[in-house]
Parts: structure tokens; C-alpha cells; sequence
């Protein structure tokens, strides 16, 4: 296949177009506008159309109503943007909406920073709007990574009739790599609920509204059903180094790949560690994470916020052995240097 060299934004965008996303809505903001940019050019080639909202909430609404007549639909924003977004994901949830969104970390809270960030960890994992409801959450480490994440969102977000939230950072979206993309026809039935006109049909419904709690929590009990399904189906994750480990390293995106470098220098030092990195941080990759970290002696999370992951990791380890955490805030990237001077001090204390 063919190698360019791109930008993780820009390639993120592309990988949508192969995906068939042919509409996109969506408003800049640093670090990811130059994926905003470069949809408002790409698409018009292909058929597709581009629209630049007024704002997010704006945004968000437009994938709304294209999802619902059953378009491949996209948008991406960073982090403040993605906060204003949640009350129209939350609806798109409870519609059963196939949809994809991409968010761009950057530091916060608030405005912050336009440097890479893992600080919206809870907001993507648990559900940043309001209710009961969940994104499959797909976090790349490399954009060849990305390009490939970003196809799969719009196949499970078909496959499950859900959001699917590709998790970047500034420090991926902003890089630049050879990137290869695969040539794929996707076939898409959505002929059972899309608003398509009810010629010769019987009328259809896409709504978020039920007005009668036993109705409404009947629809609840069906995308907890579908949660289970996902729960127990797509999770996701990688290993290295882990068959001999007894230090066990946990990180997810751009930070699993720093830590590949830490668990190289821990190994010239004699020093038995192993990554494993989520792919997927919804659905969480708990019970591979349980067995592995019933053989070694120690798990170390190591993140860019203040440990929100770690969350996720204790309940995967459940007290099986000792979990020790290093993180960076705020757009500050940790380099495998100190990473590996603060694991050496563990082992020694250890």
C-alpha cells in the first residue's frame, strides 16, 4: 500500500472519508482545526458535504439530525468544545444514533492550554451528559493507529447503533507520520430505522422523549442490554513485553508509546517490565489487565492527568498486587526519562 506523510488531524479526516463519512459539522479549535480544515476541502471532492457550525451545541445537533437519516457522519472538536457537546450526545444515545466524534485533548480544566492532555478521561468513559449511557471510546498511539481506529469507529458505531469517540491528544494530533490506508467497501443497513420518508412504508421514530418512566426505562434496559454486548465483545489492547514481566506498566495513546521506551531502558537495567495498553477505554479491557497483573509484583499507571485511569486499573487489579501511579497535568508530556527514574526509585523502595 501506499505511504504519505500526514498529520494525525489531517489523517484522522482522511480515514474518515475511506470510511464513507460523507458529512461533516463541526467548529475549529485548537489543536485539532486543521481536521475541520482539511474536511472542508476533501469533502466537496467526494460528494460529501461540510458545513462550519455557529458552535459545538450547534455542531453536535447537525450530527444529530444527518445521523438520523442514516449518513456516516463525523465531528471533532478539543476538549472545552467536547464539554459543550455532551448534552447532544447524551440525546443521540438514548436515539441509538450511529455517529463518530473525535476529541483532541488538550490541558484544562477550563480553558487551559492548547498542549496535549489525557485529563478527559471521566468525561469520555463514563459519560460526560446526563443519564445512563455510554461511547465506545477508542484511544490511537500512533496515527497509522489512528487512521485504522477511525475506520473501525464508523463500523462499530453501525454495528451497535451507537457514538463511538475517537480519545487523541494535542501530541498525536498534531504529528506527522507515513500512514498507509486500506481500501474497503462497507456495506451499511440502516433500512430498519433511518428517517428515509415513509413512502410506501410505516412511519418511523428517532427520538430521545418518553414522557412515561416505565417507557423510558424499557428504553434504558435495552441500551444497557447493548452495553453488555459491547462489554463483552470489543474490548481491546496491547501487550509488549509481557510474557516474563514482573513490572507491569499501564498506559493508553500517545503515552503507551513513551512507555514502550521506558520498559526498553528497564530491561538494559535487568529490570523485568511490561505495557499494556488499552485500546479500548470503553469498553475497559479489565479481565486480560486481572490475569497479568496476578503475575507480577507490581502495576504502575502512568497518564497525562491526575489519575483517572487509575480508577479503572485498581478495579481491573483488585488489591492482587501493589499499584503505584506517575502522572503529568495540564499539557505537560512525561518523557520516558523521568518515567523510568521514578520506576527505578519504586524498585529500590520496593
Amino acid at each position: 500500500m501506499k505511504r504519505v506523510m500526514m498529520k494525525g488531524t489531517e489523517a484522522i479526516g482522511e480515514a474518515a472519508i475511506k470510511a464513507g463519512c460523507r458529512n461533516y459539522f463541526g467548529y475549529p479549535i485548537t489543536p485539532q482545526s486543521e481536521l475541520t480544515e482539511y474536511m472542508a476541502r476533501r469533502l466537496p471532492e467526494v460528494g460529501g458535504s461540510f458545513l462550519q457550525a455557529e458552535s459545538e451545541v450547534a455542531a453536535v445537533n447537525m450530527v444529530y439530525g444527518a445521523a438520523s437519516v442514516g449518513r456516516r457522519v463525523m465531528t471533532s472538536t478539543s476538549s472545552p468544545g467536547f464539554s459543550l457537546m455532551q448534552e447532544g450526545i447524551s440525546y443521540i444515545a438514548c436515539a441509538q444514533l450511529p455517529s463518530v466524534f473525535v476529541n483532541v485533548v488538550r490541558g484544562g480544566p477550563g480553558l487551559g492550554d492548547i498542549q496535549p492532555s489525557q485529563g478527559d478521561y471521566f468525561q469520555a468513559t463514563k459519560g460526560g451528559g446526563h443519564g445512563d449511557y455510554r461511547l465506545i471510546v477508542l484511544s490511537p498511539s500512533t496515527v497509522q493507529e489512528a487512521v485504522e481506529l477511525t475506520m473501525l469507529a464508523f463500523e462499530l458505531a453501525d454495528e451497535y447503533r451507537n457514538s463511538v469517540l475517537i480519545f487523541a491528544d494535542g501530541l498525536l494530533g498534531q504529528m506527522m507520520e507515513p500512514v498507509s490506508f486500506p481500501e474497503k467497501e462497507f456495506a451499511y443497513d440502516n433500512d430498519s430505522w433511518a428517517l428515509t420518508g415513509a413512502k410506501n412504508r410505516s412511519p418511523r421514530q428517532v427520538t430521545s422523549f418518553n414522557i412515561d418512566p416505565y417507557g423510558l426505562e424499557k428504553m434504558n434496559m435495552e441500551l444497557q442490554r447493548k452495553y453488555f454486548r459491547i462489554e463483552s465483545q470489543e474490548p481491546r489492547w496491547e501487550e509488549y513485553n509481557t510474557d516474563d514481566a514482573d513490572i507491569l506498566i499501564v498506559a493508553h495513546g500517545t503515552v503507551g508509546r513513551i512507555v514502550k521506551s521506558v520498559v526498553k531502558m528497564a530491561r538494559e537495567e535487568k529490570i523485568a517490565a511490561g505495557l499494556f495498553r488499552p485500546i479500548t477505554l470503553y469498553p475497559y479491557p479489565y479481565e486480560p489487565l486481572s490475569k497479568l497483573s496476578e503475575k507480577v509484583s507490581m502495576v504502575l499507571t502512568v497518564e497525562m492527568s491526575s489519575g483517572q485511569m487509575l480508577e479503572d486499573v485498581k478495579l481491573a487489579v483488585l488489591e492482587k498486587t501493589r499499584v503505584e501511579f506517575y502522572g503529568r497535568m495540564a499539557g505537560v508530556v512525561p518523557t520516558p526519562e523521568e518515567i523510568f527514574s521514578h520506576l527505578k526509585n519504586l524498585v529500590g523502595r520496593h
